[in-house]
């Protein structure tokens, strides 16, 4: 049998060293699951797709997980699904409580991961095969309401959706193919460009930039000599912990881990959101959420449990649609382009062997991260205070022999690898959204594709609206993802005309009691 050529020890073996690599970046303030990732891409090339696999899924598993030991430690999100994990990890490190609470989020992390490992198992063939029956019109409405849900769950819709749009336009330059329905000309660049452009920006050295150069330029204009090598960590005692504290608390690790899947299943939303709604969810419906913010265990246990159900999640619409869900499974992509292999609704029933690998893989990295973290975590809580002038040049280093090796050695690839770190360092900059803009650049030309090919073969734009019951129902899910948008930002708006009318109130008040007291006196 093929498939147990694939899972030898080499095959376990990478998926533990990724897991382990995964936590330590997860680990360093700064760095990311995403970063992880991107650095090691070009690994994979020489590995062959399962293996690889092998390690870039721990790499994921690892990744989202170490972010947990800088929010309890130092209350610094190690990854931005941490975020929530600093409310309540923070106050009991304070307490002297430091290992036991990162033993709770440890637990937490593998439940969730394992939950929506369960869902990705059932749900994504039902998915791909459904979505097989899909013409070129539902396919590009369902592009479409990939990129308007990414927008509408940005800071701000419309710089959400000029940044998706962009992506786009980034992805479309180069040669207009005949078999795509364009003229066989290059478009959207100057004359000196098109020797090195005939067939667009390549997309490894895009995402390594965006991910891996972009970061490093970020956390460098924060000063790598300021570190944490001061930092003092209380990690208290490994006492107090029990697997009793998930007693009567079941429901809330269950209500997180499918929380955080299915917001994982929403493409560009990342596990920010999934964490900070679970703990919402646990605050709201809690009997006891008074304590919470101030050192509970059930506030862990949801934001843990709510992100790293993320990793499942995501790999949902990856594998059965060819939608990224995420910024790190939007690297994975490169994961395939490497070896020729197109993700979608055919993968899963033409690759059975690697879809059957990536589910052991993903098991076993999620109990590889539990056993690493919650027997060693006294050693693996020091990776944070690794001084940063020794990561960055490393890292720089790996980027740049991964960017130029991965496509044969083609210098060009270096300078786009430089330009795509630089741009995205600026896109940070002055407010526009990574995540939109990379997925508008990975779907961006199979849009056009279908676009293009709906109105070949039906000859109209109705067809858009008249094709299918379908179409019918996606037009309505993207009309809701944009009016949740515009709702969100009307109560936003509002609230905050709330907050600022209490301030000036108050401040107001204090003038003309103060006004008072000087005239009496």
């Amino acid at each position: 049998m093929e498939l147990l050529s694939y899972l030898d020890i080499t095959f376990f073996l990478l998926a533990a060293i990724g897991a382990l690599i995964g936590i330590i970046f997860g680990a360093i303030p700064g760095m990311t699951a995403t970063m992880a990732v991107a650095v090691c891409l070009p690994l994979t090339y020489a590995l062959g797709l399962e293996h690889g696999l092998a390690l870039l899924l721990g790499l994921y598993v690892g990744g989202i997980s170490g972010g947990m030991v800088p929010a309890v430690l130092l209350n610094i999100p190690g990854t931005p699904s941490s975020i929530t994990t600093t409310f309540d990890g923070y106050p009991m490190a304070q307490k002297g409580q430091g290992e036991k609470a990162l033993r709770v989020c440890v637990v937490a992390s593998l439940v969730g991961g394992l939950v929506s490992a369960l869902v990705l198992f059932f749900f994504a063939p039902l998915l791909a095969e459904f979505s097989i029956k899909f013409s070129y019109v539902e396919k590009f409405l369902i592009i479409l309401l990939a990129l308007t849900v990414i927008a509408s769950m940005s800071s701000n819709m419309l710089i959400g959706i000029f940044s998706g749009v962009l992506g786009i336009w980034l992805s479309l330059i180069g040669t207009y193919s005949l078999s795509d329905g364009g003229n066989g000309k290059t478009r959207l660049m100057f004359d000196f460009m098109q020797p090195y452009l005939v067939d667009g920006f390549a997309l490894l050295p895009v995402l390594i930039g965006i991910f891996g150069i972009s970061t490093i330029l970020l956390e460098a204009e924060k000063g790598v000599k300021s570190g944490l090598s001061g930092a003092k960590i209380e990690m208290g005692k490994g006492g107090g912990f029990t697997f009793g504290l998930f007693k009567g608390r079941l429901t809330n690790l269950m209500r997180s881990s499918f929380i955080g899947t299915f917001v994982g299943m929403l493409p560009g939303v990342g596990g920010s959101a999934a964490s900070v709604l679970a703990y919402t969810q646990e605050k709201n419906l809690s009997r006891d959420s008074s304590q919470m913010g101030k050192g509970a265990p059930q506030g862990l246990i949801a934001s843990e449990s709510a992100n790293n159900a993320l990793t499942g999640g995501a790999l949902i619409p990856l594998l059965s649609l060819g939608i990224p869900g995420d910024s790190t499974t939007a690297v994975l992509i490169g994961a395939f382009t490497l070896q020729g292999i197109q993700v979608g609704p055919l993968f899963i029933p033409e690759n059975q062997d690697t879809w059957t690998v990536m589910m052991i893989a993903l098991v076993f990295a999620n109990i590889v991260m539990f056993f690493l973290m919650f027997y060693a975590i006294k050693y693996i809580a020091r990776v944070v205070l690794v001084p940063k002038y020794v990561l960055y040049p490393i890292i720089v280093m790996m980027c740049v022999v991964g960017a130029y090796a991965i496509n044969y050695g083609i210098m060009f690839d270096v300078w786009t690898l430089l330009i795509f770190g630089i741009f995205g360092y600026l896109i940070e900059k002055i407010g526009l959204e990574v995540a939109p803009l990379i997925i508008g650049f990975i779907l961006g030309s199979s849009a056009e594709v279908y676009f293009v090919k709906s109105l070949e073969s039906f000859g109209t734009f109705s067809i858009f609206f008249t094709k299918s019951p379908i179409a019918l129902v996606l037009w309505g899910l993207i009309a809701a993802s944009i009016a949740f948008s515009v709702v969100l930002g009307i109560k936003t708006r509002a609230r905050q005309k709330m907050e600022l009318s209490q301030v000036s109130g108050s401040t107001s008040g204090g003038t003309t009691s103060g006004s008072g007291e000087r005239h009496d006196g």
